[in-house]
């Protein structure tokens, strides 16, 4: 019985001297910016807890379950219900802080990581957090039910080991720089939530979780309703003070934003943050713009913008030609569409890391070189950045009409009765996959002016839900997409970019990206401990996926344009990187 006490004690022991080693902070190729602190410093120390705000959404949702393929979730449901084991901070490039894990260790060999979970952790039930429920949600989002993105962003995690009820191990297959950091993102759910035979299935079961608010009421397609958890066990901790600060978080679905605008013009909802220029330019006007009841106004930020632009399917036959690609997009006239549809608010994308440090320049550095040699890509490949047209009048569009058509000429392809063939006498006439009636307008003129060249297009807006399965199914010849980059991409780079996810339902890659060196610098990107080199081989990517037409690169702006009623306090600076919407419901207050 004393030896059984004797080892019990030495396991307690081991156990202490394991958490005293463990770490509070990570951070990649630089030092996290807070230690024993008290609070973020982009939060307002004077926010008053109270409320509501009422936002708005477009589309429908059909699930409360976010984690499934085959269906739409209502907006800011992670961002609102689903603590983390670490939560990242906004003011630096790639740092993350404790939350539902009060610390973690990193094995010496690099293969493993203990996360140990705070004691004071509790579900809204009022049931503790347990590391049985961490493994339970890890197992979960990893299996075949759930989104594939999982599967991909945790691709090297073996698995998730319980070595205690406050204690969970994940297993690494191989080392990785920031493993350990991007195991800390997972949502973690309870175990009552739902069985595993349930999870596919059952979407309209709220579900039990840790974050500072839950579901009082919704209606499918219509609103919902959260509601903050005034017991949220967090809210006193230094990640987590002085947010959520709003008794309720109301979001108001529409399906058409002109309406969804003239809708909160009439009083409907308090915040707006808007994505279309021509809105923007024209519709923010009237009496409660002019009395300062509505504020209309620019955040600024340091977002790595990534790249929107209009992908080719390159599964697809025609698109198979990098030529053809090539040529659509000299077609595009960004300069024309920015004076007469865009007001001139925006610049044009240059780079799949645009707006940050990792935008590879026109010219090759050394050190792309360098890493081009040690990695074996065909020096062949190390090109200049291909300059698209710049079209300052009339006369200059037309001479990139005519590149294009030399460029067209020379590849094969000929005109007949004003249609343009391939040489294998394929017609070449483009499907082009819409969700939002607002591109209709940009469309139309690119539409004209490939008609110029023989190109057919046509596009087709479709209901939101349609338009998801569409996209998980790669069924479209193009579409516009959007490539949000973070300030340390890291492995969710193989869920856009990479071979292995070219043909997997769901993943990300829609331009169907299948190359073994983007493959090779995703994994550098991944798995170097060194900033500096991290940022060279994401140059070096990026010089080799915008050499290949992939897609038609549109537009981006560092600013977030809102609108919202004077009704809100707010910090006096924003963060460095943020998306608008989670900002202010993070760490905006009522009046």
């Amino acid at each position: 019985m004393r030896l059984k006490k004797v080892i019990i004690l030495i396991v307690v022991l081991i156990i202490q001297t394991s958490y005293t080693l463990a770490n509070t902070s990570i951070s990649i190729g630089y030092q996290a910016k807070y230690k024993n602190f008290d609070n973020f410093d982009y939060v307002n120390r004077e926010a008053f807890k109270g409320g509501d705000i009422t936002i708005s959404a477009f589309g429908t949702f059909d699930s409360l379950n976010p984690f499934l393929l085959k269906s739409l979730s209502p907006a800011q449901i992670n961002n609102l219900m689903f603590d983390t084991l670490m939560t990242r901070s906004l003011d630096e490039p790639s740092s993350s802080y404790a939350l539902l894990a009060k610390a973690y260790q990193l094995a010496d060999d690099k293969l493993s990581v203990n996360y140990y979970i705070d004691e004071n952790a509790r579900f809204k039930n009022g049931d503790q957090v347990t590391a049985y429920d961490v493994k339970y949600s890890f197992d979960l989002l990893l299996s075949e039910e759930a989104h594939p993105q999982y599967r991909i962003y945790w691709t090297d995690v073996e698995s998730a080991e319980v070595l205690d009820a406050y204690t969970v191990k994940f297993n690494f297959k191989r080392r990785n720089p920031e493993l350990h950091m991007i195991i800390g993102d997972l949502p973690v759910f309870s175990k009552k939530w739902l069985s595993k035979r349930e999870f596919p299935s059952n979407v309209k079961k709220i579900p039990i979780t840790s974050g500072p608010y839950t579901i009082s009421d919704y209606s499918i397609g219509k609103y919902i309703i959260y509601e903050r958890n005034k017991n949220y066990w967090a809210q006193d901790i230094p990640t987590r003070r002085h947010m959520y600060n709003f008794d309720r978080v109301i979001i108001k679905y529409y399906k058409d934003m002109t309406v969804a605008l003239e809708a909160f013009k009439a009083g409907e909802y308090d915040y707006i943050h808007e994505n279309h220029s021509k809105r923007w330019a024209r519709d923010y006007k009237g009496p409660n713009f002019e009395n300062n009841k509505i504020i209309k106004t620019e955040l600024i930020h340091s977002n790595n913008t990534g790249i929107q632009g209009f992908a080719f399917n390159t599964r697809n036959k025609i698109f198979k030609d990098i030529n053809l690609r090539k040529a659509i997009s000299y077609v595009f006239d960004f300069e024309w569409s920015n004076n007469k549809l865009f007001y001139n608010q925006y610049l044009r994308s240059d780079s799949y890391f645009t707006n940050s440090e990792m935008k590879s320049e026109i010219q090759v550095d050394t050190d792309e070189l360098k890493l081009a040699k040690e990695l074996d890509i065909n020096s062949n490949r190390i090109k200049p950045k291909y300059l698209l047209p710049i079209n300052l009048s009339a006369s200059e569009y037309r001479r990139s009409l005519i590149s294009a058509k030399k460029i067209l000429d020379n590849s094969g392809y000929y005109i007949r009765n004003n249609q343009l063939y391939s040489k294998n006498k394929e017609p070449i006439i483009i499907n082009f996959l819409l969700a939002q009636k607002g591109f209709e307008r940009i469309l139309a003129p690119f539409r004209n002016n490939l008609q110029r060249l023989g190109i057919k297009l046509n596009y087709r807006t479709v209901d939101l839900s349609l338009y998801q399965q569409r996209l998980d199914n790669y069924d479209f010849d193009m579409t516009v997409v959007s490539y949000p980059q973070s300030q340390s991409p890291g492995s969710e780079l193989m869920s856009m970019f990479s071979s292995d996810s070219a043909n997997k339902n769901g993943a990300f890659n829609f331009p169907g990206i299948q190359d073994q060196d983007v493959d090779k610098l995703i994994e550098r990107i991944i798995y170097t401990k060194n900033r500096g080199e991290m940022i060279t081989a994401a140059k070096l990517m990026d010089r080799l996926l915008w050499n290949q037409f992939y897609m038609v690169p549109n537009w981006y702006i560092n600013t977030h344009r809102v609108a919202f009623y004077n009704k809100f306090n707010m910090p006096k600076e924003p963060p460095l990187y943020y998306q608008a919407t989670n900002y202010v419901l993070q760490t905006w207050s009522s009046k």
